[in-house]
């Protein structure tokens, strides 16, 4: 496993902090795993609420509404096929890859866990591998193609993961 490095902020109070910042490290981690990135990364993520990611939302793509959650990836990468060679990636001080950004909503995540019928630490594991492989370079702009494979990686990933499995 590569060296990571998660800088997690919650801007929501909740008693889950523990168990939202490992299920969010596992999550990446596995993630990173799976797609075969062994270069050490950085990535950035922000735990908040409904009105937090409302805000964000409008400001970054002018959409007046929350959301579940928003990626901001530092690269253009190709889905499934990573360099092979990372050095222009590297910031040159840490030696790290700054893959990007990640914006949960806490508040989005358990009420979409309750409709969804399962935890909330499998919402927030999900929404975590969507955002990292956002960041790796998958979209699902189309509703064919693109979203079928960043799904299958999804649920594949997921699998892998403990207490992240569909009931």
């Amino acid at each position: 496993m590569s060296k990571m490095k998660i800088n997690l902020t919650f801007d929501c109070f909740t008693l889950r902090q523990p168990q939202i910042t490992g299920i969010i490290r596992k999550c990446v981690e596995a993630t990173m795993e799976a797609e075969g990135i062994t270069v050490p990364c950085e990535i950035n993520v922000l735990i908040t609420n409904d009105k937090g990611i409302h805000a964000i939302n409008k400001a970054s793509r002018n959409i007046d509404r929350p959301t579940d959650v928003l990626s901001f990836p530092m690269f253009e990468l190709e889905a499934g096929n990573p360099p092979k060679v990372w050095d222009e990636y590297l910031d040159p001080e840490s030696n790290m890859c700054p893959l990007g950004d990640m914006c949960i909503s806490l508040e989005r995540a358990a009420a979409q866990a309750k409709e969804f019928g399962h935890s909330l630490k499998r919402e927030v594991g999900y929404l975590t591998i969507h955002s990292m492989l956002h960041l790796l370079g998958y979209d699902h702009m189309d509703e064919g193609e693109q979203k079928r494979q960043m799904r299958s990686r999804e649920e594949a990933i997921a699998a892998t993961i403990p207490g992240m499995q569909r009931c």
